[in-house]
Formats: structure tokens, sequence, C-alpha cells
């Protein structure tokens, strides 16, 4: 009994063993990328979702097209597949994708959505005097300035308050003579011209009472201020001589400033005078100002494209100076918009695309028509329904997978152009062949010599202007096995290259810039 239980249990214990073996020997064979594992063939359907597989391609390199799949020989990422059940959605311009594809692009949609929207924006603006609030103080006779009781420019003043005393020997004659009219009791007509000629002298009428209440000439005369405010400008000093018309002071008030702000255009045309806005002191975000927009300056600058708005704001308490910085919040009216995500648009200088989720599970990219930038979202006018979807990231490979169906969809069937993709382990493999025809263009770049084998140049380089590449490492075709014999791995080189070639790009010259290093 003991002996055939002994049996028993190392039988099961080897079935368990080869089980084990069987399903890692088959893992590997699905999963490994090596010379000897056995890729699906392009004709072959793909397992996991059931979908027949037409060829394999590179989205930034699209005209190869390659019969298994494996790491991409131009950049750094594995080859995408295209399904037959895509085809159906070519024509309309979709593309279906896998749900698993969806996820390692890290796809989001977005909604399309109505919502109440105000034209409220805001604006930085710079505190400046009220213009119309300045006054000046002249002379109106020629004398000298005795007395300077405001002595420094920026002072602050109220009203009534003493600016300077001026004497005025000018002003004696005609009051000695008004005081000698009124002593030898002539008419009262003779009085009055006199005093009238006084007034034409601008002897200011306070100055004519007092010479006749103490009976002599008065040449001396107080300049009060006008208004309260600062002392903007200061043109006097005591003791120089003045004349008439003279601008001895001017006077800015505070009771109101200017905040003035630079408004972009497609901003300043939705103003109209008389908004409202609440200023809040940059400096000090607790202190808060009313105001309103006076007026929008029709000028408009050449360099920024914006136009200068002046807002009135209230300073009754006189905390706001010329210099400080206002953050102005102007309200706008409130209107419902049909509104979509800002970074699921891809504008591409006239056109503006979404891609839109068909209710198929495809996706398709769609013109639309856009209005004002809200932010992170944007108005559409046309083109878009309320509650449909969008992809708000991941959309610029849609968007050139639906470009390569459209554009290259009939060049050539899968079968024509199904070349083999070297494999990790294979670097000495054959390049794939493009299937579409070289371009004569020459480009230019400078990179490292990564690898070289019989075929190719695998190089890290940098951007190359003239294709709009960023900085990348990817292979390059040699025109024929035996070019370039000089370059080794680790070389500093400036090469130029052509579209063409088994990889697609095929390089036409190479200097090398510095000798590879010594191990």
């Amino acid at each position: 009994m003991k002996k055939s239980s002994s049996i028993a249990w190392s039988v099961l214990g080897v079935v368990v063993l080869a089980a084990v073996g069987a399903g890692a020997f088959y893992a590997g064979r699905s999963t490994g990328h090596g010379r000897e594992g056995a890729m699906p063939s392009a004709t072959a359907p793909a397992a996991s979702e059931g979908r027949k597989v037409l060829y394999w391609h590179d989205p930034m390199v699209p005209g190869p097209r390659f019969d298994k799949p494996g790491k991409s020989p131009f950049m750094d990422m594995q080859l995408v597949p295209m399904y037959a059940d895509g085809d159906a959605g070519a024509a309309g311009g979709g593309v279906s994708i896998s749900p698993s594809v969806q996820q390692n692009l890290g796809m989001r949609l977005a909604k399309v959505r109505r919502a109440d929207v105000s034209s409220s924006f805001d604006a930085i603006g710079a505190v400046q005097f009220d213009e119309r609030l300045s006054v000046s103080v002249q002379s109106r006779v020629a004398g000298f300035v005795e007395r300077l009781s405001v002595r420094a420019p920026m002072e602050r003043v109220r009203k009534g308050q003493p600016l300077a005393t001026l004497f005025a020997p000018e002003w004696l004659g005609p009051q000695n003579e008004l005081l000698a009219l009124q002593r030898a009791g002539v008419s009262a007509d003779l009085v009055t011209a006199a005093r009238e000629r006084m007034q034409a002298m601008s002897i200011p009428a306070d100055l004519i009472r007092q010479s006749e209440k103490a009976g002599t000439a008065q040449a001396r005369y107080v300049l009060t201020a006008p208004a309260s405010g600062v002392v903007a400008e200061l043109g006097v000093r005591e003791g120089v001589a003045v004349t008439p018309g003279m601008t001895l002071f001017r006077i800015a008030g505070l009771e109101k400033v200017w905040a003035v702000a630079e408004i972009p255009e497609a901003q300043a045309v939705r103003l109209k005078p008389g908004q409202k806005v609440k200023a809040i002191l940059q400096a000090d975000a607790s202190q808060a100002f009313e105001g309103e927009l006076k007026e929008i300056l029709p000028e408009v600058s050449t360099t920024t494209r914006t136009l200068k708005a002046r807002f009135e704001v209230d300073n009754a308490k006189g905390q706001l100076t010329p210099g400080m910085l206002l953050r102005l919040q102007v309200a706008g009216a409130s209107s419902t918009r049909l509104l979509v995500a800002s970074e699921a648009v891809i504008r591409t200088g006239k056109r503006a695309v979404v891609i839109v989720r068909k209710d198929t599970g495809g996706f398709e990219p769609r013109d639309v028509s856009l209005g004002a930038d809200l932010g992170d979202d944007i108005e559409v006018l046309q083109g878009l329904s309320e509650g449909e979807q969008v992809v708000a990231s991941g959309q610029f490979l849609i968007d050139s997978e639906a470009r390569l169906r459209s554009v290259l969809g009939g060049m050539a069937s899968p079968a024509a152009a199904t070349p083999s993709v070297p494999t990790a382990s294979a670097s000495t493999s054959s390049a794939p062949s493009p299937s579409s025809t070289p371009a004569t263009a020459t480009h230019r770049a400078e990179g490292k010599v990564e690898s070289v084998d019989q075929d190719g140049v695998t190089i890290s380089h940098g951007p190359v202007a003239t294709l709009k590449w960023p900085a990348m490492t990817m292979g390059f075709a040699k025109p024929k096995p035996t070019a370039f014999p000089e370059i080794k791995p680790g070389d500093r080189i400036r090469f130029e290259f052509k579209e063409g070639g088994p990889t697609g790009y095929e390089l036409k010259s190479v200097e090398r810039l510095q000798p590879a290093a010594q191990k």
C-alpha cells in the first residue's frame, strides 16, 4: 500500500513539472523577441483580441510596414498593429483602437458640454494721476516770491493751504488811486471804474478789501491751494522773479486715480465704457477699490498688439499713489456657450481638429470652428454637439493614423510591403524596405554613433530643423554595405541624409568630428 502511494505521488510530481515547463515554454514563445521566437504573421489573427492584423508600423515613420511585431528600427518604441476591422472606418476617416492600446497611450476622454460663461477677465494696471483733477497755480503779475511755504515736489497739500507769498509793486499804484478817489468823495461811477481797472490787472478782490479797510495799499499777497492733492510740479524757488502767466505750482488731485492697463485686442473688443471693475492692490490683496472703465485709448501697440484702457478708481482715503500695481477684475455679461477642453484641440494653422469618439467605439477626426479662448476650455461654434466625447490626450497619434489611412490606404497592399522587423537579438539582420518613394531633399545633423552594421548606422543625433525633429536615437541605412568604413561606435559625426533607402532615411555623407574613444 505504501509502495503504490509513493509511485502515485511520483507520477503526479512528474506531471506537474511537465505542465509548468510547458507553460513557461509557451509563455516565452508568446512574449520573447529572440531570433528563434515565432512571430505572428500579417494574416494571422491576434489571439488576445480575436482580430486580424494586417501589418505593424511605426506611427512616427508611417511609410514602412512590417509583417512582425517588435521594436521600431527608427525610434525607441514598439511597433503598432494595424487591424483588418479598422479598414471599415478608414473610408470615413475613423480609427479603431483596442482598449489595451488606449490604456498604454494614457488616452483620456472629455465631454462636450454647455455652461454659463462670463466674459469677465483680469488685467494688471498701473496707477496714474487723473489728469482731469489737475489744477495749475499761475502768477498774473510781475513780482517776486518773498516766501515759499511748499518747498518740495510731491508734497501733499489741502485746499486753502498757503503755498507762497508774492510781492507785486505794480499793484501799489492802482490801489493808491482808488483810495485817493474815495477820500476825495468823487462820484460812485469813478470809484467803480477804478475797481474794474484793478480787476483787469488781476488784483485779487480780498486784497482790494484789505487795502480799503486798512487805508493803505497792499503789495503782498498769499497764494493758496485751490484744491487738495499733491504738488506734482514746483516751478519756483524763494526769491525768484515771476512774470504774468508763469506756472508756479501744479497740483494733482487724489480723490480719484487712473489705473491704465494694456488689454489684448481679442478682449478689448468686448469692453464698453461704464463697465464696473474691482481693483485689488497687488501688494496687499486685502485692500480692494471700486472702479469704472472710462475709455479705451485709440492706439494699438504694434509689438504687443494691445490697447490701453483707462479705469477710474475711487481713492477717497488716499491709499493709492502713482506707480502702484492693481489687479483689475473686469466684470462682463454671462452667456451659455458650448465648451470643450482646450487640450483636446489640434491646431494646424488654418484648421482646428478634434478627435471624436463614435458610438461604435472608433475615433474620427473632425474640423471645428472655435470661439473665445477661456483658459482650460475653449468655445466651439461649429462641428460638435453637446454630450459628444473627444480625446483629450493621445489625439495626435490618432489624427496621424487617420491621415495615413486616407493618403496611403490605396498605395500598396499589405502583402506587397511586409518586410521583416529586426529583433533586439538580431542586430545584423536586413533592414526593412520602405513603401514610399525616396525624396531628394537633403537634411543635416550632428550626433554620436551608437552602433554600426553592414546595412546601416544607429546614431543619437540632435534636433533636425528641416524636418522639425527633436533630438533622438534612430537608424540610418547605408547607400551600400562598404560605405563609411572609418566610422566606429562612439564617434562624434556630422552627417547628411535623405528620405529613402531600406529604413526610410539613407546616409549621403558622414564626417567624423573626433575619433572613437580608445579602450
